[in-house]
């Protein structure tokens, strides 16, 4: 798929001469200018006539099933552009840097600036490309680029980019470009310093500006999520700013592109294509409901219906009375089962809170009283606390049961958990302190563990959940929101230490955060990582909040969609597991919402992603399809 992506593209351009790499400027030396001038290395200009791109443009768009443009289009003060739409999870930026090695080979290109919306996705994409340095060596005879992080600090690298004949590329997220690259403001008084330093002669840079010795080399622009690059306002300062660049052409990355801002679409992944050609997980989901709010009733909650060769049973939880006051439990129960009986005789419990029914077909229990849950449902006292520590469980107790399949297959689980507010995980008061949730996790760690542990038979399994190292108090983190200076916002002094190694861990380090040597396995995040970071062995996502309208269920299971890996970061995909692929890739969402309420939702915004799809047979559903005779 990602190299019939980089064919497309390049095959726009079909009828562009290969250059050399040399390009028709000279290097602007600054005030240190030698006896010699220097030869320029940039992209060179499309010679093809517009109609001739928009011809080759209109030939991959039919073979590819899409509806021929009637013109080429711009990106508005930018120049030509190029939509591809894919899948969150299915290689974006594999694609593109292949895509990088595709226009180089056949065209001679080596000048590209990858523009990305958040220090998020700065860093994922800044560890694809050393993580993919090798394999694409291998692929393109030993043809290997240089790519750098935009620093105001170290210009020596623009220099770098524009005297060198090889392939370079310079990452710049949004931070640094809304600011930098607006000249208005960066000649204000008030403008950050670092913010002025591109637009700014540097003595340093032999009193150049940086963004003309970038520009005079034509890059060609790739931008990763543009619709959170490029804003709704057609003439805001990041479009401005993109034009400085004076780009070749550019490429526009997304799984989720705005309406408006779709130019030239070459290739399209979407959602089902992605399912149907086993590219991500499957999804399940587990939803939390509270049914009634009565606090007359006990609390009661339906963890799941067992079903085995004898007669179906039940994990419910329940309040029981003990010396030291009122607690909860799991039991496994079957029909018959007294709750008032089991919970110390707690008067909640006195009227029939009986187990009269256990169906298994229907995923039900049903109470003498008349009360009946469907797995998920809970009942009675039950606050928000409690619903939260509920979905903290049924987290821990899928991961530990993936985990347990997985462990022989030397594949790293991992979950995540998405919050509403940090000092729900963690408190900055002086000293840093445990928040609620990570309190509720060791807890229901510990419990879920002793519960587990004796239906475990697995012995290697078993030695590794008992590793000292492997603690409840060990195999947690969060990372939070970060400013401009890639600092912790809440840190405190010493106390943003713990932050800054959990940001170099979750957000940097993958591999050592997909060893099974590293006891990291739970992560809980506030909205940071909703885009721009993923990972492909998160299996788990909670959701330890109230849903809202602004937050898209496609965007929270985004973050597990991509096939997983193994201890030696092979993709477990359908060419190592043929039609198993589901049976490894499952991602499991515990929702904060009943199931059906999920689902629908879910289900909604991929109809809504997939609307250009027909559901329909008509006459004209065939107009314009390419076919092939007998």
């Amino acid at each position: 798929v990602q190299a019939e992506d980089a064919r497309d593209i390049a095959n726009a351009f079909t009828g562009q001469p290969k250059s050399d790499g040399l390009s028709d400027h000279t290097v602007d030396q600054g005030k240190n200018k030698g006896l010699f001038a220097l030869a320029g290395f940039g992209n060179k200009n499309v010679v093809l006539a517009r109609e001739a791109v928009c011809e080759n443009v209109r030939a991959v768009q039919t073979e590819q099933g899409l509806k021929p443009v009637d013109y080429l289009q711009d990106l508005q003060g930018v120049g030509m552009a190029f939509t591809i739409e894919m899948e969150t999870g299915t290689g974006k930026t594999y694609t593109y840097i292949k895509t990088m090695y595709e226009l180089n080979e056949r065209y001679g290109w080596t000048k590209f600036v990858v523009v990305v919306p958040s220090i998020a996705i700065r860093e994922g994409v800044l560890k694809s490309f050393e993580s993919m340095q090798e394999h694409f060596a291998q692929e393109y005879n030993g043809k290997r680029m240089q790519y750098f992080v935009y620093n105001s600090k170290q210009l020596s690298k623009i220099d770098a980019f524009a005297s060198d004949a090889g392939m370079h590329v310079m990452i710049i997220n949004t931070q640094a470009f809304n600011t930098s690259m607006n000249e208005e403001k960066s000649k204000g008084a008030k403008a950050d310093k670092a913010a002025r330093i591109i637009f700014d002669r540097r003595d340093e840079f032999g009193s150049r500006r940086p963004i003309d010795v970038l520009s005079q080399c034509h890059p060609i622009m790739i931008i990763d999520e543009p619709q959170s690059v490029l804003g709704v306002d057609k003439g805001n300062k990041t479009r401005k700013g993109l034009a400085q660049f004076k780009p070749l052409f550019t490429l526009l990355y997304s799984a989720t592109h705005r309406k408006d801002d779709i130019y030239n679409m070459m290739f399209r992944l979407d959602a089902i294509d992605a399912y149907n050609q086993k590219l991500v997980k499957k999804i399940e989901v587990k939803g939390i409901k509270q049914i009634g709010s009565t606090a007359t009733n006990g609390y009661v909650y339906l963890e799941e219906i067992i079903i085995s060769k004898g007669n179906p049973q039940a994990r419910i939880s329940f309040d029981v009375k003990t010396a030291t006051g009122t607690k909860q439990t799991s039991r496994v129960v079957g029909e018959g089962f007294n709750l008032y009986d089991h919970s110390g005789e707690l008067n909640e419990y006195r009227n029939n809170f009986i187990v009269e029914r256990i169906d298994g077909l229907e995923g039900t229990v049903r109470f003498v009283n008349g009360t009946v849950l469907h797995e998920g449902d809970a009942v009675g006292a039950v606050n928000e606390d409690y619903l939260r520590r509920i979905q903290i469980r049924e987290t821990i107790r899928t991961h530990l049961e993936r985990e347990r399949q997985l462990f022989g297959q030397n594949i790293k689980v991992l979950s995540l958990f998405f919050i509403d507010h940090v000092d729900s995980y963690r408190l900055y008061e002086g000293t840093e302190s445990k928040g609620k949730f990570a309190k509720m996790f060791e807890e229901e760690y510990r419990n879920v563990l002793a519960e587990l542990k004796p239906t475990f038979g697995d012995e290697a399994y078993l030695r590794y959940l008992s590793d000292p190292r492997n603690a409840a108090e060990k195999v947690h983190q969060g990372y939070f929101s970060m400013d401009k200076k890639g600092k912790v916002v809440e840190s405190k002094g010493k106390e943003g230490e713990n932050e800054e190694r959990a940001f170099d861990l979750i957000m940097k380090d993958k591999e050592r955060l997909l060893s099974l040597k590293e006891p990291v396995r739970f992560i809980f995040s506030h909205s940071a990582l909703k885009e721009g970071w993923d990972n492909p062995n998160v299996f788990q996502i909670c959701t330890l909040k109230n849903s809202d309208n602004e937050t898209k269920k496609r965007q929270e299971v985004g973050r597990g969609m991509r096939l997983c890996v193994n201890q030696n970061g092979e993709r477990q995909d359908a060419d190592v597991l043929g039609d198993h692929v589901f049976d490894t890739n499952i991602l499991t969402v515990i929702a904060s919402e009943s199931y059906d309420d999920f689902a629908k939702k879910l289900q909604t915004e991929m109809a809504e992603a997939c609307g250009d799809r027909p559901v329909i047979i008509t006459p004209n559903l065939f107009e314009g399809k390419p076919y092939t005779k007998a």
